[in-house]
């Protein structure tokens, strides 16, 4: 069987499948039970947060030969020709490489006709912002009154480009980022679905990098699956992709919070001769204080420190109070912004970890005042 990429294979078909957008799921459904169909859609949001599997659901939800039904058949004629994306009658067209009036006027002319085989015949325009100031302009009188059987759905990550007099001819959606919990979630059963095992600490940390998009999280995973030989775990993430573990930063740190600048500096080298970027050494870095931040505030949750609290030194913990450790984590999140400008990179992250060896005698102005 032709392999099939995470993303693809596990794209939502019904509204209850759409993760962290039950807003837009529960409204849309509602709206299709009471008959109250809108002419023209647009769904804005993050990458990879479901808008165009959303427009597709909504599609096949009033084209079904069940429906108009709030829970599509999937196993219809209609249904089955939409999911591979060859119906006639839904037309997906990308915003980005079809901008001109040209293009617009060619859709003008096209909903003249009636939809061959379905109920709607439906124009989903992804990318949307990206159509020229003139097509925005030919398209304003289409979608304020369309033919009865003409729905249009845009799709867009950047809601600010779509004039207002397209807004306001529109119902508006926004989609969110999905939470952090809620991708690991369905990791897990991705990893299931296949037949493959994964630690906790692992799938974490490939929710976190998603920063809130699926699509990201799914194509991430298959990365790392690809290399994990049927397990994954967070050792051979950080092996193969050259990440700073937790166990360096922390001896790192006790070296650091020691005082021991030669050591400190020497280990620091170790890591960079194990394959790690500079800029990867640094955005570890940042978050690791910003866990130990969360440490000292009380936070527990491992969704949001990334591994548990167990994995931090106690005695980086014990040494630096608040003040220092916010100033630490100021200090590499400065560094982060300066070291694409930087004459020599290494030796930025060299007099960042100098710094950190003088911490403990740092006085706070807080502290200074008082």
């Amino acid at each position: 069987m032709e392999y099939e990429v995470t993303a693809t294979r596990r794209r939502p078909q019904r509204f209850e499948d759409l993760a962290g957008q039950e807003f837009v799921a529960f409204t849309l459904r509602n709206s299709i039970q009471m008959g109250q169909i809108a002419h023209a859609y647009l769904f804005s949001g993050p990458r990879g947060c479901g808008k165009t599997s959303s427009a597709r659901i909504l599609a096949k939800a009033l084209n079904c030969a069940e429906g108009p039904a709030a829970t599509p058949c999937g196993v219809c004629t209609t249904c089955t020709e939409i999911t591979r994306g060859a119906s006639l009658d839904v037309i997906e067209i990308d915003g980005a490489s079809n901008t001109s009036v040209n293009d617009v006027r060619q859709i003008k002319d096209e909903i003249l006709f009636p939809p061959n085989s379905s109920r709607y015949k439906i124009y989903i325009i992804d990318e949307v912002h990206m159509l020229s100031t003139n097509a925005f302009n030919a398209l304003l009188k289409t979608i304020e009154e369309p033919p009865p059987y003409v729905i249009f759905i845009f799709a867009t990550t950047e809601l600010h480009k779509v004039p207002a007099t397209i807004k306001s001819r529109c119902q508006q959606f926004h989609f969110r980022l999905v939470a952090v919990e809620q991708i690991k979630s369905l990791l897990s059963a991705a990893a299931a679905e296949i037949g493959i095992a994964a630690d906790d600490e692992a799938l974490y940390w490939v929710a976190r990098e998603s920063t809130g998009s699926i699509r990201d999280a799914y194509t991430l995973f298959d990365q790392v699956a690809s290399f994990s030989e049927g397990h994954i775990t967070y050792d051979k993430i950080r092996g193969k992709l050259g990440l700073v573990s937790t166990e360096q930063l922390n001896c790192l740190c006790e070296r650091c919070a020691a005082g021991n600048s030669a050591e400190a500096l020497e280990y620091l080298d170790d890591i960079f001769l194990g394959g790690v970027s500079v800029e990867q050494f640094i955005s570890n870095t940042a978050g690791y204080f910003r866990s130990l931040l969360f440490i000292k505030s009380g936070v527990t949750k491992e969704s949001l420190l990334g591994y548990s609290k167990k994995r931090f030194s106690p005695a980086v913990l014990q040494t630096w109070n608040d003040a220092c450790l916010e100033r630490a984590l100021s200090l590499f999140l400065a560094l982060y912004r300066d070291i694409r400008y930087s004459l020599n990179p290494r030796a930025e992250v060299d007099l960042a970890v100098f710094r950190l060896c003088w911490l403990s005698t740092w006085v706070s102005p807080a502290e200074l005042k008082a």
